[in-house]
């Protein structure tokens, strides 16, 4: 199965993207100068690692399974670290028009994170 660079497929840089690409999630949604700041916490604070399990493109659709692990060392989000780790499947998929990201949506539990994270007690 093929594996590419996770940063290439899930973390794209501005190059990757169409100038005025659409970036939706849980976290929240808008252009990209939004959006990095959110993915700047997760890998900086959480520590961020991603793991494609599936990959599947058609026509000008890609579309990702990936492991998301990380522990929480640093602060992210305006919490302290508490040191624990946490494990979560998510989705990614993406529109790609004139060889550039369109469109991007993402889904995660965001919920369990914070559970294993100790961010919520319930």
């Amino acid at each position: 199965m093929l594996k590419p660079s996770i940063g290439v497929i899930l973390q794209p840089s501005k190059a990757l993207l169409a100038e005025d690409a659409e970036i939706q999630g849980v976290l929240g949604q808008g252009l990209f100068d939004r959006i990095e700041p959110v993915w700047r916490q997760l890998i900086e604070g959480y520590g961020m690692q991603l793991s494609i399990q599936e990959l599947i493109a058609e026509g000008n659709v890609v579309a990702a399974r990936y492991l998301e692990t990380g522990t929480f060392r640093k602060p992210a989000f305006g919490q302290q670290p508490t040191g624990r780790s946490y494990e979560l499947v998510a989705i990614e998929w993406f529109e790609i028009e004139n060889g550039k990201i369109k469109r991007r949506w993402g889904v995660r539990d965001s919920a369990s994170q914070a559970r294993q994270l100790g961010l919520l007690t319930s």
